[in-house]
């Protein structure tokens, strides 16, 4: 295990992606195996220290950035262990790149469904922050496809989670390390009914108590492997960018390809076997900004929509067939839109969405300041609220921005880039009054990065101090001293 202090060997440990400025930290451990990360878990705890974990601190909420103690890496946890077809799921250690995870699945002619903008990201974190992504639309979060977890809690006990083999009964489930007995108690709050959801602690009627550590951003126990389920992999995918002159058109193909591909998950009977895996949105700002990159982008575009589906040789011809009606009936711009059916023009598209948060990037760090962007879902029904109110208060605010996102899943980005000061604050306060507003529609604070550091107030809006209690009283069963992640989800005085 490698040890260090010196503050040149800390500094790049100090940051994540949220440019959260601040961090610092005593000691430096890069432990080698599981049983090392035990035995300085069970000092820091003995010595009441706190711990942040280290992924590859691509997160946005400040969760990987220290404020004193120490931090670990499980960058060296990075194994591979199984990739196994037949029973089509994989098992690998936290500090496995997801990159490098999806070409070891590839390999076996498989899939691994959850899509995050950032494939830098490691495992452990993925599952810790139930991250999530474009195709989350059809695939679900992270924890959709978590069969099984091993962790180290703050005592540095092990625990063993298996999907199905635990449930709560009575309002309670017994949990049981290689040490200690855990007896811990179901939260009882309701989650908004949104379809993808990161803040806090996971709560449902019928819940299995792995689901409490998938999201729980380090402050339960620490994520050093997981096993996790996969598919065969498609045959194809249908690809397309289209382009459209009217916002108005542009909602009405998103309500309908929605609707559509609702209505065949469901087995009702669809009209078109159109499914969609993403519906992503751009809006005139997005497209401007990525224009010098992509100059076939119409000038007219008043926005954009980013689909895919899954094909075979067989029925790809007759899906493209329904996706150019449905286009064509709410009248999109096919002689300038994009399509893609092979690998070379997916890998255009792909480009082409990811080129927008690069370029956001680039603006904040032109101008200097740390980044603002809203990542609130709300219920279908009310999503154009959310949508109209967003377009109101920010073409009215006089300060530079974006907004695009996952429209199939009602969550959009709302990017903002000050260039003064005074914009700032300006920013700040139009962000409190987004949450305030997906809060007012039965929404969610986080819908995919999670607290952290940066959202706990936001998360205390949303929850009420009651069911902040409840969690934090889970967090004190598994880790009585507080040590692991703190700062993340909860202020300090709920622990």
């Amino acid at each position: 295990m490698q040890v260090k202090t010196q503050a040149d060997d800390l500094q790049n440990y100090l940051t994540d992606s949220s440019h959260m400025q601040g961090g610092h930290a005593d000691k430096l451990f890069i432990p080698s195996s599981v049983d090392e990360l035990s035995q300085v878990l069970k000092e820091a705890d003995i010595s009441k220290m706190a711990v942040t974990i280290s992924g590859a601190r691509t997160g946005t909420v400040g969760g990987a950035i220290p404020f004193g103690g120490c931090v670990i890496s499980l960058e060296r946890l990075n194994n591979i262990k199984e990739v196994n077809k037949a029973a089509k799921a994989i098992t690998a250690e936290a500090g496995v790149i997801l990159g490098d995870l999806q070409k070891a699945v590839e390999a076996k002619g498989l899939f691994y469904p959850p899509d995050p903008t950032e494939w830098s990201c490691q495992i452990g974190g993925n599952v810790a922050t139930n991250a999530s992504g474009a195709r989350s639309f059809l695939y679900g979060s992270t924890r959709r496809w978590v069969n099984e977890i091993r962790v180290v809690l703050a005592h540095g006990d092990f625990l063993h989670l298996v999907r199905g083999e635990h449930q709560f009964e009575n309002g309670e489930v017994v949990l049981e390390s290689n040490h200690r007995k855990y007896t811990i108690v179901k939260p009882t709050y309701d989650r908004p009914l949104v379809s993808k959801n990161a803040s806090g602690y996971f709560a449902a009627d019928q819940m299995d108590p792995i689901d409490l550590f998938i999201g729980s951003e380090g402050t339960l126990g620490v994520i050093v492997e997981a096993r996790l389920r996969l598919l065969l992999k498609p045959e194809g995918f249908l690809t397309g960018i289209v382009f459209f002159c009217s916002i108005e058109d542009l909602l009405a193909f998103v309500d309908k390809a929605r609707e559509i591909s609702f209505e065949n998950r469901s087995a009702r009977e669809s009209l078109t076997p159109i499914n969609a895996t993403l519906l992503e949105y751009f809006d005139c700002q997005s497209l401007r900004l990525i224009s010098e990159k992509f100059p076939d982008i119409p000038k007219g575009a008043a926005g954009a929509v980013f689909f895919e589906q899954e094909t075979t040789s067989a029925n790809e011809e007759e899906l493209l067939g329904h996706w150019h009606d449905l286009f064509e009936k709410h009248h999109a711009d096919l002689d300038h839109s994009w399509f893609a059916t092979s690998d070379d023009d997916r890998a255009r598209m792909r480009k082409f969405r990811h080129a927008l948060p690069i370029a956001c990037n680039e603006r904040y760090s032109r101008y200097g300041f740390k980044k603002v962007s809203t990542d609130m879902a709300v219920p279908v029904d009310r999503f154009r609220s959310l949508l109209r109110f967003y377009e109101d208060i920010l073409s009215g605010s006089g300060i530079e921005y974006v907004l695009f996102g996952h429209i199939g899943d009602c969550h959009l980005h709302a990017n903002l880039f000050p260039k003064k000061e005074s914009e700032v604050e300006r920013s700040r306060h139009i962000y409190g009054r987004c949450v305030a507003q997906a809060l007012m529609l039965g929404g969610t604070v986080s819908a995919e990065h999670g607290i952290g550091k940066l959202k706990r107030k936001y998360l205390s809006a949303m929850m009420g101090e009651r069911y902040l209690n409840e969690m934090a009283s889970i967090k004190r069963t598994l880790d009585p001293n507080g040590v692991l992640g703190r700062g993340n989800i909860f202020d300090e005085s709920y622990l």
